[in-house]
């Protein structure tokens, strides 16, 4: 039992880090990588981003407007800004790590669906994510 653990630790293992805008995906990274990372290396640290689709009812505006496509490519390059800047800090939390192989993935939809579309697809070991912290109320 103890050498199927030893040959599993020496293969590296897939742990997936859900990251977004949030402090709280950065700290769960940074606990990831503090105490479930092996510092002896193999692990491979896999960043996975949920950027949320435009709505389909984007191209007009409340007053029933059709919108350009100008300011339709506008709101998309938002989006994609946004989702680099996420990826992009978690990226830097991660260059202090170089016994760590990271890799991103940026995936459009509900967050929900993505992480457990991701984890499922690339037969992730481990899946950590960072938590809100609302209460009971705040729901």
């Amino acid at each position: 039992m103890e050498t199927a653990a030893v040959a599993a630790s020496a293969a590296g293992r897939r742990i997936m880090v859900a990251v977004d805008e949030g402090e709280e995906s950065l700290h769960a990274l940074n606990w990831c990588l503090a105490n479930v990372v092996s510092p002896a290396g193999g692990d491979t640290l896999v960043l996975v981003h949920a950027r949320r689709p435009r709505p389909v009812y984007a191209a007009m505006d409340s007053a029933g407007y059709m919108m350009t496509s100008d300011v339709l490519a506008s709101v998309e390059r938002h989006a994609n800004a946004i989702s680099a800047a996420a990826v992009d800090k978690a990226k830097r939390v991660c260059a202090g790590h170089p016994h760590v192989k990271v890799e991103t993935m940026v995936e459009s939809g509900d967050p929900r669906d993505v992480i457990c579309d991701a984890a499922d697809k690339m037969a992730a070991d481990l899946l950590v994510m960072g938590s809100h912290g609302y209460g009971f109320i705040q729901r």
